[in-house]
């Protein structure tokens, strides 16, 4: 069951359990169950879901191009604003660049190991990342854990802050439905380098991989994800809060895995593809 279909069966008013045992038992975080998105002025949420746009159509744009782009759109925005705004949405525009600075001591940066690897069986490698949803009044974040060699969408989550623990709960619901993989691959982004996320994987045996920084294509895969989703679903309505969100993204994902066809799987859906090559797997 999908973390909001678990989220809609629970009862407030349940006469023997609360709240925090409902969740406990349902395997879901008590914060999960009163998304609030972040109060914002209307002018800056317009911005905000313009600059997702533009973000998800051209993924190379920096500050600087954006600034360009709104303004042939008739929108006015000093360079600043934008780059805060960019910054607050977790959007770095893709680039080859030389390493300028150390990482933290407390945020270890661990290699590319995809680069020359044959991918091409299930739970060999999962990839992982956070993207921008907006909605009415504020705006969300969606993490999802994705198999690289079949597409499948594993297991996801939303939040309304960028903190690391909805991305540990998405690893730790994939791993405990389809065991460990042998390498989870990742940007450099902090829920990521972070203690909570490393130790869970290294607990579970699983080698770590991360991308360059603005890196897309190392990537690429859950990178489309988003791209489709944003474009098939988020895009099309106008999403009112927490709750409607994660109907919207639940339904889309469902429909992912398990009726939208991909030619690079030999027009198998995700779910066909992974079930078939974990049969493969068990013959071999």
């Amino acid at each position: 069951m999908s973390p909001c279909r678990r989220k809609n069966i629970v009862q407030p008013d349940h006469p023997q359990l609360s709240l925090s045992a409902q969740c406990r038992i349902l395997g879901i975080s008590r914060s999960s169950l009163y998304y609030r998105p972040v109060p914002v002025r209307d002018d800056t949420l317009a911005l905000m879901k313009s600059i997702d746009r533009l973000f998800t159509a051209y993924p190379f744009f920096g500050s600087r191009q954006m600034v360009a782009m709104l303004k042939r759109d008739g929108l006015s925005v000093g360079r600043h604003r934008i780059r805060r705004l960019m910054r607050r949405m977790g959007l770095e525009a893709v680039y080859r660049r030389p390493k300028t600075s150390q990482p933290h001591p407390a945020h270890p940066i661990h290699p590319y190991l995809l680069r020359t690897m044959t991918i091409d069986r299930p739970n060999q490698v999962w990839c992982a990342d956070i993207t921008f949803v907006p909605v009415s009044r504020g705006y969300l974040y969606v993490v999802a854990i994705m198999d690289w060699a079949t597409r499948k969408v594993l297991s996801w989550r939303l939040s309304n802050t960028m903190h690391a623990d909805f991305c540990v709960e998405a690893l730790n619901e994939a791993i405990r439905r389809h065991g460990p993989p042998e390498i989870v691959n990742t940007d450099q982004g902090s829920q990521f380098t972070g203690s909570a996320w490393i130790t869970t994987l290294t607990e579970a045996g699983v080698r770590i991989s991360m991308e360059g920084r603005g890196r897309c294509m190392d990537n690429i895969f859950i990178e489309r994800l988003w791209r489709s989703m944003k474009y098939e679903a988020v895009y099309l309505q106008d999403i009112a809060d927490g709750f409607e969100a994660g109907r919207v993204v639940d339904s889309w994902i469902d429909f992912y895995n398990r009726q939208r066809p991909h030619s690079a799987l030999g027009l198998r859906t995700p779910d066909e593809a992974y079930l078939v090559r974990i049969e493969l797997t068990k013959a071999a």
